[in-house]
């Protein structure tokens, strides 16, 4: 399996995660805009939002090259907009210090931040997937993008704004485990279990 990076990747990228004891990230490709690779989508009180990291790149850039800006507060912004968002949700407090570490550390590049909050999700869900650097060009295997319409279908889970909005699908998974703290995991095994399928 191969993916491209994620930042705060949505559930179905885990989803797939849940499935592979390794699965490839896409180093090699070149960096492409407005995807989830710097940007991520959470459940405001005014509805769903996406968050995003200004990058710096200059023409066709390797995704492993592409610089984080720093030059706006987006660190804060982001900071307060998930509060915002999470602070009434069960699991908020539990979660938010370890987070929030992965944004003040403000990593040079996005392939490390990304790669960081993966990881540091992963861990935080109860899976443990060996996450390797493609060495040459080969493409996703999925397409996850904001702007495509998935054929994914998480269950339906607790979410503070339901009432309003009803349940809004595939948002970052920080909302799955705000909302559903230690049984994140259960949301994203497929029927029968987790499925481990080796070095794919």
């Amino acid at each position: 399996m191969v993916l491209p990076i994620a930042y705060f990747p949505p559930v179905e990228y885990f989803a797939l995660l849940v499935k592979y004891s390794s699965v490839y990230l896409e180093a090699c490709e070149h960096y492409v805009k407005q995807t989830y690779r710097n940007r991520c989508r959470i459940l405001t009180a005014g509805g769903p939002m996406d968050l995003r990291v200004p990058v710096v790149h200059e023409g066709r850039s390797l995704i492993t090259e592409i610089r984080v800006d720093y030059s706006t507060p987006w660190v804060r912004q982001t900071k307060y907009a998930i509060e915002s968002a999470y602070y009434s949700s069960p699991f908020f407090e539990y979660y938010r210090d370890g987070i929030f570490a992965l944004l003040d550390a403000r990593p040079e590049t996005l392939w490390e931040l990304d790669l960081g909050i993966t990881r540091h999700l992963c861990a935080r869900i109860g899976i443990a997937p060996e996450l390797l650097p493609t060495r040459e060009y080969t493409g996703a295997d999925v397409d996850i993008h904001p702007k495509h319409q998935s054929s994914y279908e998480p269950r339906p889970y607790y979410q503070v704004f339901s009432s309003k909005y009803g349940f809004t699908g595939n948002l970052s998974v920080l909302d799955l485990l705000f909302n559903e703290g230690p049984e994140s995991l259960s949301w994203l095994l497929p029927p029968g279990g987790i499925c481990k399928t080796g070095k794919d």
